[in-house]
């Protein structure tokens, strides 16, 4: 199924296309890894509403993304209680161990550092969000891990790719 049909099925159970626009959004990032001006232009089009709208919803919500991220992207809450735990010092670590300020992706490509205001865990502060899933009760020492954790998945996943392409030779 192309992008665009996946659009059109996601809109047309709304009576107005305007509210498909973050089905549509999710469809479009899913596709492309994330969201540069033409990709919303295209949504856009396909829903057939005003490009204001969309481009409001994607530069608004952090759950979307108009520039290019890493492998993993890393979005550490920074709101109160998360702030309370710490959340700075972790920050600080991240900082220092992938050689990057927050907003900028490792030269490897493999992490993107950001916070976010609220990722609605406070329960588990400090906590960060990775793709999907949710990393709380914060410490260096689990940063640490987890860091190590996702450099080992992508090791990895690239040896065995390599195996895989030297089976087929």
């Amino acid at each position: 199924m192309t992008m665009r049909e996946k659009i059109e099925a996601a809109a047309a159970p709304y009576p107005d296309n305007r509210s498909a626009i973050m089905p549509a959004l999710l469809i479009a990032q899913k596709e492309y890894g994330y969201l540069p001006g033409p990709v919303l232009e295209e949504v856009a089009n396909i829903l057939g509403i005003e490009r204001i709208w969309v481009y409001e919803l994607a530069t608004f919500y952090t759950l979307f993304r108009t520039e290019p991220v890493g492998i993993f992207h890393l979005q550490l809450c920074d709101n109160v209680s998360c702030m309370l735990r710490r959340s700075e010092e972790l920050l600080n670590h991240m900082e220092a161990v992938l050689g990057i300020k927050k907003g900028s992706t490792t030269p490897d490509g493999l992490f993107t550092l950001s916070t976010v205001e609220c990722l609605g865990a406070c329960e588990m502060a400090p906590v960060m969000q990775v793709g999907d899933d949710y990393y709380g009760d914060l410490d260096i020492a689990r940063i640490d891990t987890l860091l190590n954790e996702l450099r080992a998945s992508v090791l990895q996943a690239t040896g065995a790719d390599r195996a895989a392409a030297n089976l087929s030779e």
